[in-house]
């Protein structure tokens, strides 16, 4: 019998969840990513629990061990325990009884097998006791251990209850998988056109989670070829994220999913496909311009600082232009630097639009100088760009 290694369920906090729900004889499990993740030996962020208990029940029976329960989703049946400050989902069994590609009606369940089967892939539908034996009702673990990803029973089925589910299955492609069922992909092609039923703000989430996975070009060049990555972002360029993901992984750089998002759009603002922020958006529009004015590493890391002048030089690599070895050490010598001089330096000689205009030429030449230039070397050439005004 497979069993979840050992350090999983050594948590006294997490003991202390499964003792109070199970302390009148309820039924407790560590279900979907906790597993899956610690079958793969991959970092266990959170655990969430399933249960027959109704929330109700889940809710008195951790005030009666002195935990906090909080009703964050009641009416999908979960209620968060919170222990020693952690947040542990409980979620009581479910069956559906409505859907309509977005959202679902439940109804609870005593049930684990019903539970499992309305879940949206097999890996995913992996329950542990507090024992750490695996409960595996419909075959997720030979699926997990060849990196097959696949739908729970009829993969169209599965999608049409919530059509979010198709990015998903490329997301979890990208972070879990190595073989896509054919089944899965052609129910992903042929359903694809209800993704304009679901809410931007879910799909940006999925595309950040997606763009942020190790090495997501196989999965993202899938959704190019079914087309449901042009029902997401018209024109993208899966071979723009390969030549990028390349270059990060030669230059040892971890994967940033604004850069990538940068590659993959080609510049071509996205803000509204994908629900960026302001914050984001803006970040978006300082790499597109900085691709089209064709900075130098020092330049770059000047006018950017190191993060953003990181993902410049990145793209900047993987579109063929040769990077200085030392690119790295460049960025972060330009982005401490500070222009010497400022407007006091050149007033009274010049005033008003001159001013700022031999500023900006001082500037230019004192970057192009590897920040050399004195003081005194960048007033002259400041007064002699406003003279020749």
């Amino acid at each position: 019998m497979t069993r979840l290694p050992a350090d999983i369920l050594s948590d006294p906090t997490l003991l202390a969840v499964l003792d109070a729900i199970e302390a009148r004889g309820n039924r407790a499990y560590l279900v979907g990513g906790a597993v899956r993740n610690a079958l793969l030996g991959q970092p266990v962020d959170d655990i969430d629990i399933a249960t027959d208990a109704l929330p109700d029940q889940v809710a008195q029976l951790a005030a009666d061990a002195g935990l906090k329960p909080v009703p964050t989703g009641i009416e999908h049946g979960t209620i968060t325990v919170i222990a020693d400050g952690l947040g542990f989902e409980v979620t009581t069994f479910r069956r559906d009884i409505e859907t309509d590609g977005r959202h679902a009606v439940v109804t609870f369940s005593d049930s684990l097998e019903e539970d499992a089967r309305r879940r949206d892939f097999t890996m995913n539908a992996l329950y542990a006791d507090r024992d750490g034996h695996v409960i595996d009702p419909v075959g997720g673990l030979p699926d997990l251990t060849a990196k097959r990803l696949r739908f729970v029973g009829q993969a169209e089925q599965r999608i049409q209850e919530d059509y979010l589910r198709i990015l998903r299955f490329f997301r979890f492609l990208a972070w879990y998988g190595e073989e896509a069922s054919p089944e899965a992909v052609a129910a992903c092609a042929a359903l694809k056109h209800g993704l304009a039923r679901i809410a931007r703000e879910r799909i940006g989430s999925e595309i950040r989670k997606l763009l942020a996975a190790p090495d997501p070009v196989a999965s993202i060049r899938l959704m190019k070829q079914t087309g449901v990555l042009d029902q997401i972002l018209v024109d993208a360029q899966p071979d723009a994220i390969a030549a990028l993901v390349e270059i990060e992984t030669r230059e040892r750089v971890p994967p940033s999913w604004p850069r990538r998002l940068a590659a993959l759009s080609n510049g071509r603002e996205c803000s509204a496909e994908l629900r960026l922020s302001k914050d984001e958006m803006r970040a978006q529009e300082a790499l597109a311009r900085a691709l089209g004015a064709d900075w130098t590493p020092e330049e770059a890391g000047y006018r950017l600082g190191v993060s953003a002048a990181t993902d410049y030089i990145l793209l900047v690599g993987a579109k063929g232009v040769k990077l200085p070895a030392d690119w790295q050490d460049q960025l972060i010598r330009a982005s401490k630097a500070k222009l010497p001089i400022s407007a006091r330096d050149l007033q009274p000689k010049l005033e008003g639009p001159a001013l700022g205009r031999a500023l900006q030429a001082a500037e230019t030449r004192w970057i192009a100088s590897g920040f050399a230039l004195t003081k005194s070397e960048l007033v002259a050439a400041a007064l002699s760009a406003g003279a020749g005004e």
